[in-house]
């Protein structure tokens, strides 16, 4: 009877421990003093120690990048990916005015190779450290009965803190407040399975703008103004559904189409046969934040955001009503 290993099973200990071995120097390079334990413990340790917070509050989001992981195929895709998994959780959290403390990622597998997972943790670091987050732990699984050949999957969990006065949406959301749309980067992390249909026949042409990296927007927003009472981050569920999750009872918002230019990835999707009522729950239309800021600080809000980088406008305003976004 033939000898039965794990390798034989479909599981290489040895090639995940060499990758994430090599890792090692870029985890360790995003820790801050609160980090307390070892890279390799069962779990990580962080000190609850928030100078500067009179009552911190805590807030954590965990998502993924979706199957926007189908079109990788180079390691620059990959530390790419694992950019994207940082900024979508980080941006996250800053709804809610937090900023980010520590991070945990989740890389799963059918068949493991070293170049890609230490290509994703490479880009994890580097995400963290550009937002002063420690990446802590996470865990690496190589199932071959569970993902497809060559297939895996990504996802991470960020813990953030926030001042608790500071918690955002703030509650004196009223009627005459004024929508500002900040610029996405693509499609972000999100509608990738609808993507990739419409250009199924498109893919190696189009593959890069596809990979176009999920912006953080932590650097522009954080400390979160004043004037601002309310960020909605557009990932799944688009201009519809999240805005609304942060518009108090009696409010809705009214939103101008043609306050700012769809890019062109959206026009071409759009053109393919995707009805407009679709593309508006999917996909983010060029929107990766809308900010609700207090009636006559727009002006100023706008330009302040350009001065650092990012393309902001005036797209709307909070009017009184049922929750809900209407288009102009």
């Amino acid at each position: 009877m033939a000898e039965l290993s794990y390798d034989a099973a479909g599981v290489n200990i040895d090639e995940a421990t060499a990758g994430l071995a090599s890792a090692k120097p870029l985890i360790r390079s995003t820790h801050t003093a609160n980090v307390l334990s070892e890279l390799g413990s069962f779990g990580g340790l962080f000190a609850a120690s928030f100078p500067g917070y009179e009552d911190p509050v805590l807030v954590a989001s965990i998502d993924g990048v979706g199957t926007k992981t189908l079109l990788a195929e180079t390691p620059s895709h990959f530390q790419g990916l694992g950019r994207d998994l940082v900024n979508h959780c980080v941006n996250d959290i800053l709804c809610q005015g937090a900023r980010p403390l520590f991070f945990l990622d989740y890389f799963g597998t059918g068949r493991l190779r070293g170049v890609e997972l230490q290509s994703v943790i490479a880009g994890v670091a580097e995400a963290c450290s550009a937002v002063g987050c420690a990446l802590i732990g996470g865990e690496t699984a190589e199932m071959p009965d569970v993902y497809a050949p060559g297939r895996f999957e990504l996802a991470g969990t960020v813990v953030g803190v926030v001042e608790r006065s500071r918690v955002l949406p703030r509650s004196e959301i009223r009627g005459g407040d004024v929508l500002i749309g900040l610029a996405s980067d693509g499609l972000h992390t999100n509608g990738f399975s609808l993507a990739r249909r419409v250009f199924a026949q498109d893919l190696d042409s189009l593959r890069e703008e596809l990979l176009a990296p999920h912006r953080c927007y932590f650097s522009s927003l954080f400390p979160v103004p004043d004037e601002i009472l309310a960020i909605a981050h557009i990932t799944g569920g688009g201009l519809v559904d999240n805005i609304p999750r942060v518009l108090p009872e009696g409010t809705y918002v009214s939103i101008d189409r043609s306050s700012w230019k769809e890019p062109e990835i959206f026009v071409q999707i759009r053109s393919r046969g995707v009805p407009d009522s679709e593309m508006l729950q999917v996909f983010n239309l060029g929107v990766g934040m809308v900010l609700i800021v207090r009636q006559g600080t727009e002006k100023l809000a706008v330009e302040r955001l350009g001065s650092v980088g990012e393309t902001a406008w005036i797209m709307g305003r909070v009017l009184e009503g049922n929750r809900e976004v209407r288009f102009e």
